[in-house]
């Protein structure tokens, strides 16, 4: 895996380009306060946001594979950091919302286990400085 991070130069305040070897690219941004003109994701945002979809991924492919009828996924997550630096995760709460037909919460929790526990890179990483907790709620399409 690949990524180049370019500072946009002095002009651009603390913004960076971030380009990875799969060709897509995204722009960070620092706060204001630190220099940052507020164009982008923060760093730390991106570290949150890439654990979501990391985890959120895992979920649904193993609902996929076990044949239930998934339909939409979503994970809201809401991080807690140290105060001091460096400003690590120290609580990060999942919260999904997966939505299909007849879903059984019994799969549902198994497959966030195993995301969280087994498959999820990043959430494991985060883990050994965060302690994760998640919820989760169905949504019956009809």
């Amino acid at each position: 895996m690949d990524c180049t991070v370019r500072w946009m130069g002095n002009d651009a305040g603390m913004s960076f380009v971030a380009e990875t070897g799969s060709g897509h690219a995204v722009v960070m941004d620092g706060a204001p306060e630190a220099g940052g003109r507020n164009i982008g994701l923060r760093p730390m945002e991106m570290v949150l946001a890439g654990t979501g979809g990391c985890s959120a991924f895992d979920v649904v492919l193993i609902l996929k594979k076990g044949r239930h009828q998934v339909s939409g996924c979503d994970v809201s997550l809401h991080a807690e950091r140290a105060e001091t630096d460096p400003k690590v995760f120290t609580r990060i709460h999942f919260h999904y919302r997966v939505k299909g037909r007849n879903l059984k919460a019994d799969a549902i929790a198994r497959a966030i286990e195993l995301s969280k526990e087994k498959y999820c890179s990043a959430s494991i990483m985060i883990g050994k400085t965060a302690e994760m907790t998640t919820d989760f709620e169905i949504i019956e399409e009809a």
